[in-house]
């Protein structure tokens, strides 16, 4: 059915690419005004992944806006705040309402194990993927409650939310960490009509995943590996007889949890793993 968000407003973080511009591309496909926000630069000094840049956020905007619907875009850094408040007070005063929120901003670094990974690591990590998602949420629950009733808040986690997987503690810490964020503002919000719930995706095809520390991580047996190589490993991580899922995957998934049709779903882990939990 087309129109399943048709006239909210979407805030969705990291949306310069990636999974993030998927979810707002898909949202804006069935309906929804999107708020995306990404930092448009690189966290930390270690991570060997590109950052987005302030050229990508301009094709996530140029993309919705071919699809008829309104977007506001801010470069922010989901550690600050104030100045994320401000871009989403701007954004709302612009479109009028809020109704979805999608914490999708996150990071990888590091690749060493949890004895050997470094302060900065570590903290870059906690603040991004943790305490990012935790200042996403409280910067958008008044304009929630003032748009209501109701709304609904999608947190990005990963099947590393849910389980273990070694060199990546932090990442899995942060992770963890997000389930317990969903949970306790389901609860929270809840009196409010405000649904709140976590995804879990496997390896994606994005930057974030295709990468050549990903790659090396994957097969330390080659000295220059790339995706075929690292496929023939990743595929043993899933039920299904795959190394890794679309992004649009992941979105449809973040479709299902901001439409009515999940009206009365709250508080759930939902996975969208090609079986990875079964492993």
């Amino acid at each position: 059915m087309a129109g399943r968000v048709a006239d909210k407003v979407a805030f969705i973080t990291g949306a310069a690419r990636g999974q993030g511009r998927s979810h707002a591309v898909r949202l804006a496909q069935e309906g929804a005004d999107i708020v995306a926000v990404d930092v448009c630069r690189q966290v930390g000094s270690s991570s060997e992944i590109p950052a987005a840049t302030r050229d990508d956020l301009a094709e996530t905007a140029g993309l919705i806006k071919d699809l008829g619907r309104r977007v506001v875009t801010a470069e922010v850094d989901v550690r600050d705040y104030d100045a994320l408040a401000s871009a989403l007070d701007g954004a709302v005063e612009e479109l009028g309402r809020l109704d979805i929120v999608v914490a999708n901003a996150g990071i990888g670094n590091g690749g060493n194990t949890l004895d050997r990974t470094s302060e900065a690591d570590w903290q870059d990590m906690i603040d991004v993927n943790l305490s990012g998602v935790w200042k996403t949420v409280k910067c958008a629950v008044p304009h929630l409650l003032s748009s209501g009733p109701g709304g609904s808040i999608i947190l990005t986690s990963s099947v590393g939310g849910l389980k273990a997987y070694p060199h990546t503690g932090h990442y899995i810490a942060a992770k963890h960490g997000v389930v317990g964020l969903m949970r306790t503002f389901a609860v929270e919000l809840g009196q409010h009509f405000i649904r709140v719930n976590s995804v879990h995706p496997t390896n994606v095809n994005t930057p974030m995943f295709m990468n050549e520390g990903t790659m090396k991580l994957f097969r330390p047996d080659l000295e220059n590996p790339g995706p075929d190589d690292m496929a023939v490993v990743a595929q043993m991580m899933h039920v299904l007889p795959v190394g890794w899922v679309e992004p649009v995957d992941i979105s449809n998934a973040v479709l299902f949890l901001a439409s009515e049709e999940s009206r009365y779903v709250t508080g759930l882990p939902l996975t969208v793993d090609a079986g990875s939990m079964l492993k």
